[in-house]
């Protein structure tokens, strides 16, 4: 009968650092969550719209807040997109899901649009080139008084 390998026999077990309870559950170095919720819809005028929420916890430094909660309109996200196209080329932005006209205010199409703007917003907000690099992307998360107007050059 063969002798077992003894080439394992002067190891030792790796000891796991002493961590405190705050190292192992505390807040992470950096963090950031982001997520839309479903949308209300509004009406003005004899038109109807979806509201989005966009809300974020964060500890970023780049980020003015820690906390913040916002409303933003798909036609915002669709700006947004587009603006970022424009100032970052280097960048692959993920796409919005499609504007669908008949229906569009349907639950399903809603829940399934708010899933893919969620998407959309953890991976570009995520995209270090973008939060250091871009002028909209922050204040479109994180201010409430947020005015595309003011971006356009």
């Amino acid at each position: 009968m063969p002798r077992p390998s003894r080439a394992f026999d002067n190891t030792t077990r790796l000891r796991p650092n002493d961590q405190s309870l705050d190292d192992q559950y505390g807040e992470p170095e950096n963090f950031l969550e982001i997520s839309v919720s479903m949308p209300v819809i509004r009406e003005v005028k004899n038109k109807r719209y979806a509201e989005y929420e966009i809300e974020c916890f964060t500890n970023i430094p780049l980020f003015k807040l820690k906390h913040s909660k916002v409303k933003r309109r798909y036609s915002d996200f669709v700006w947004l997109r587009d603006k970022l196209e424009r100032e970052s080329t280097r960048v692959n932005l993920p796409p919005l899901p499609p504007k669908v006209i008949y229906q569009s205010l349907a639950t399903d199409v809603l829940k399934l649009r708010q899933e893919k703007l969620q998407m959309f917003l953890q991976i570009i907000a995520g995209h270090p080139l973008l939060q250091t690099g871009s002028k909209v992307l922050i204040p479109f998360i994180q201010d409430s008084n947020f005015n595309r107007d003011a971006y356009e050059m």
